[in-house]
């Protein structure tokens, strides 16, 4: 994959007008670090300069991979509140049931069941802010939540100050000043940025963690103007694929981060961060429209809505299966432990964040409790390993805007398999249903892009993992998903809010 050049810190900061830090520590290894967690909405993997992005400019992110460890192989869930679910308790959705974007919407009459999920975060829920806290930990929730729906506690936009205590959280951000703030101006790129440096600055004394999740570059995508104009000027359209306002975006959050990195290297602060930054699922490269019309003969072809960012190597994006929805751009700084400029090619999953923060904060768990990630630490210094496993992924769901339909997922080594359950929509057929289970096994070392389909070629291969992520599904706690007894082929993919009976 062609990557472009990374500056050096001192060309990129004078370069930046950034200025050099006011004041530096020694490095070393830091015992008790403070742990800055920036998470995007929807970048897609070859969104950054150090991941393959030739349209636009991220010399602040393209820093810091040259002065940390970049990740290849990093998987989160393919939508915005499982990865967020994750993230926050350590478990995959199988387990903590958050396998689904809430508030609740679904598909009644489909092929498939819908098995009941979690529609909110508990507050009774242990959280890695909760064992950071008990740590010792200053902690903070700067930007979107989407973990609570209906409730006093929190929507999509943000969670409610007067109940960060029950997540784990000292400080979130202040409220947003309009309805519109998030799909609009910089989306408060520049609030978000404002805020955590405040924190950071008020806590400097003492160990912190800091959790930055962005609203860029969710749609609706927003970026100052004067950058719109600039790539509008460059000859880049007002919508669809690159378009103007979507780079503008990607200009501008770089910038911001690059504005907190400073923040650090001014308050002295740099050598004893560890900085981690990941987006919370792949870009949306194309999005479908609801509710097709479901002729009484002939193929069902979705219509094609939003396009906004090739994920190319990777395949579709946001809400899918394939790698282009959960495979994200991942960076870890941290001065004196990880090894700067070094690609790790070992998958990772977001389950692994909580047992990794807990490894640098010597937080604890509860006693029985049950996390699914590991420490990847050992990672960090290009000469460690960890233990060789599967990864696996629980969606069993309808949301056809992403072609999504009940599907599960094991990554196995350099082998994948996709196991949808009773129904699929081919993309390669212009978004064609088609009403049959479908098994999918690739070898993504020699087929990142899935084209080649070795399932009827390696039928022993895909029926031991199949077996083996099922039985991971059970020993979770949650159902295989089976044929739905109100399935109606008329109304197969039309989705309701309206609860069932």
């Amino acid at each position: 994959m062609p990557h472009s050049p990374l500056p050096s810190r001192r060309d990129l900061l004078r370069a930046t007008g950034l200025g050099l830090f006011a004041s530096s520590v020694p490095a070393q290894q830091a015992k008790r670090p403070n742990i800055l967690f920036i998470l995007m909405d929807d970048l897609g993997y070859p969104s950054l300069g150090c991941f393959g992005n030739k349209l636009v400019p991220t010399p602040h992110l393209d820093m810091l991979a040259a002065e940390g460890v970049r990740f290849t192989d990093a998987y989160v869930a393919p939508q915005c509140t499982p990865t967020r679910a994750t993230l926050l308790t350590g478990q995959y959705t199988a387990r903590n049931r958050m396998w689904h974007v809430i508030p609740w919407y679904g598909y009644q009459t489909a092929r498939v069941e819908e098995p009941p999920f979690g529609e909110s975060l508990s507050r009774d829920a242990f959280t890695l802010a909760k064992g950071m806290k008990a740590a010792g930990y200053a902690t903070a929730c700067i930007g979107k939540w989407h973990l609570t729906a209906n409730s006093p506690d929190g929507n999509y936009t943000g969670l409610n100050p007067q109940a960060s205590h029950y997540y784990g959280f000292d400080t979130v951000q202040t409220p947003a000043k309009s309805a519109s703030e998030q799909n609009s101006g910089d989306k408060a790129v520049n609030r978000f940025t404002d805020e955590s440096i405040a924190f950071i600055e008020k806590n400097k004394a003492k160990p912190w963690f800091l959790y930055l999740a962005h609203h860029s570059i969710h749609r609706t995508v927003a970026a100052p103007e004067e950058l719109v104009k600039k790539w509008s000027a460059k000859g880049y359209p007002t919508e669809g694929l690159n378009n103007a306002t979507y780079l503008a975006a990607i200009e501008h959050f770089d910038a911001a981060i690059g504005r907190l990195l400073a923040a650090l290297d001014n308050l002295g602060l740099r050598e004893n961060t560890a900085v981690v930054f990941l987006s919370d699922n792949g870009g949306v490269y194309r999005s479908y429209l609801p509710n097709p019309k479901m002729p009484e003969n002939g193929a069902i072809h979705l219509a094609e809505g939003a396009t906004e960012f090739n994920n190319a190597p990777l395949r579709a994006g946001k809400g899918s299966s394939y790698e282009g929805g959960i495979r994200v751009p991942m960076i870890v700084r941290w001065p004196g432990v990880a090894k700067p400029g070094y690609t790790c090619t070992t998958p990772v999953h977001a389950v692994d964040f909580m047992p990794t923060f807990f490894a640098m904060a010597g937080a604890k768990l509860p006693a029985g409790y049950v996390t699914d990630g590991v420490d990847l630490t050992p990672l960090l210094n290009g000469r460690g390993r960890i233990a060789s496993r599967a990864l696996f992924w629980y969606m069993p769901f309808y949301d056809v805007r992403w072609l999504a339909t009940p599907s599960a997922i094991i990554r196995e080594g350099d082998y994948k398999l996709i196991d949808f359950f009773g129904d699929y929509i081919d993309e390669d057929r212009h978004a064609e249903y088609q009403p049959v289970a479908r098994l999918e096994l690739f070898n993504l070392r020699d087929d990142i892009g899935e084209r080649n389909n070795l399932a009827s070629r390696m039928p022993e291969r895909a029926a031991a993992m199949r077996k083996k992520l099922h039985a991971w599904i059970r020993n979770c706690g949650s159902p295989v998903p089976g044929l739905n007894p109100n399935y109606d082929p008329a109304r197969a993919l039309n989705e309701t809010n309206r609860r069932p009976g």
